[in-house]
């Protein structure tokens, strides 16, 4: 006996819907070690002091404090902006992703004839901007109340992205070809439910593709690949 699971509530009513109609600061070492003084001022060193102008001191790598300020200032606001438009950036290539669903795609849902009993659904983005189909396609055949499973070995290593005009598309073992499967029947009406970023989330608006005019027959059986980039990759399951 296969074990189902049970349809998401949030996803059942969407459905339901749809076919109604490190930053680190500077790390503070201590004080810098001085040399010990010399007890003894050579000569030289007591000339070169004499003939040293009022007002200035004769030391190696003195610098100025006002000037050492200025320059951590500027520093500070080069970084400032650095991390600005950084920020700014990654806002915006945030914001110009969406998840993909029944609002900004064409999808159509079309029984292939190999691999037997398969069907092949694809999603083509219409919209204006990328977006993103998330794990897998949320079935239901008419009034079905329960989940097809997800085919595990499908899923890819990242989410399926779709640019403009490109497609997307989910393989659907529709029944077993062994004749295996339980309570076999054919379903007349298909919605395709999308999921959002975290797992049975309501990914937006559900598509209903056209099925053909006979309807597709299903089984006990019934399962689907996760969102793939390829074709061929979808119907190898």
């Amino acid at each position: 006996m296969r074990t189902y699971h049970a349809l998401p509530a949030a996803l059942l009513a969407a459905l339901a819907l749809t076919a109604c109609q490190d930053g680190t600061g500077t790390k503070d070492e201590g004080a810098a070690r001085s040399e010990p003084a010399s007890a003894t001022v050579t000569a030289e060193q007591a000339t070169r002091t004499a003939q040293a102008p009022e007002g200035t001191k004769d030391t190696q790598g003195a610098k100025d404090p006002q000037a050492t300020q200025a320059t951590k200032s500027r520093q500070a606001s080069k970084s400032a902006a650095t991390s600005g438009t950084a920020a700014k950036g990654g806002k915006g290539a945030a914001a110009a992703r969406v998840p993909c669903n029944g609002s900004n795609t064409t999808v159509t849902a079309q029984p292939v004839r190999r691999p037997l009993n398969h069907m092949l659904i694809t999603v083509k983005n219409t919209g204006s901007k990328t977006c993103d189909l998330t794990y897998y396609p949320v079935l239901r055949f008419d009034e079905m109340q329960w989940v097809p499973q997800a085919i595990k070995e499908s899923q890819p290593q990242a989410v399926t992205t779709l640019a403009p005009g490109e497609s997307g598309y989910a393989g659907v073992s529709l029944s077993a070809a062994d004749g295996s499967g339980e309570w076999g029947t054919t379903g007349h009406k298909l919605t395709v439910g999308f999921q959002g970023y975290t797992p049975d989330s309501d990914g937006g608006p559900s598509a209903i593709p056209a099925l053909p005019a006979k309807g597709v027959y299903y089984d006990s059986t019934l399962k689907v690949t996760y969102w793939l980039r390829d074709m061929d990759d979808a119907l190898s399951y």
